[in-house]
């Protein structure tokens, strides 16, 4: 490994943790994304050897994880609320562009299910991520903003769920398929 890819994997790893240190000086940062662009570069070039959607998914991987560097290499250079947020936020997005480029694998209905977790996943990620970010700008009122940002989740969470459930329901007939939307519609409450 050259100095620049560990210098990007100790501002992940740092990140990862929960960790926040210094600002980066400008030489630091441009380094990182030096860095991170030729890990991607390795990246991209790696996925040549595959075909078909085996290509997609590793594209798809080595584009998300460029993206959750750069957010984590600006967060560190600049850090603040809004940039940490950002990581998480680019997090959500490159999963989920990983997650639906492995369901073009499927077909069918199996196919519209994986697609419907994949987004159900990301629209979590994201819930939790603006839970955090509002509990995280709350002062005096910390109890009470969390409180609503975290039923503001929940909401979220169950829609996405539901979304799942009605459409593993579509791949039945008749009175299963009533019978597994009246449960989908009482579990979520619908």
């Amino acid at each position: 490994m050259n100095e620049l890819t560990i210098s990007a994997i100790a501002i992940a790893l740092a990140f990862s943790a929960g960790a926040v240190a210094q600002t980066l000086s400008k030489d630091q940062y441009q380094s990182g994304k030096d860095g991170i662009a030729a890990d991607y570069k390795a990246a991209k070039a790696s996925c040549g050897s595959l075909s078909g959607n085996a290509n997609d998914i590793c594209t798809a991987q080595a584009s998300g994880r460029e993206k959750v560097a750069k957010a984590q290499l600006e967060a560190e250079y600049k850090p603040s609320l809004n940039a940490r947020y950002a990581v998480r936020i680019a997090r959500a997005d490159a999963d989920y562009s990983v997650a639906r480029e492995r369901c073009d694998d499927k077909a069918g209905n199996v196919k519209d299910v994986c697609v419907q977790e994949a987004k159900a996943a990301a629209v979590a990620a994201k819930a939790d991520a603006k839970a955090w970010m509002k509990t995280a700008n709350a002062n005096e009122d910390a109890a009470e903003k969390g409180a609503n940002a975290r039923n503001d989740a929940a909401s979220d969470k169950r829609d996405a769920d539901y979304g799942v459930a009605k459409e593993k329901c579509g791949a039945l007939a008749g009175d299963a398929k009533s019978s597994c939307m009246s449960e989908a519609k009482a579990r979520f409450g619908k």
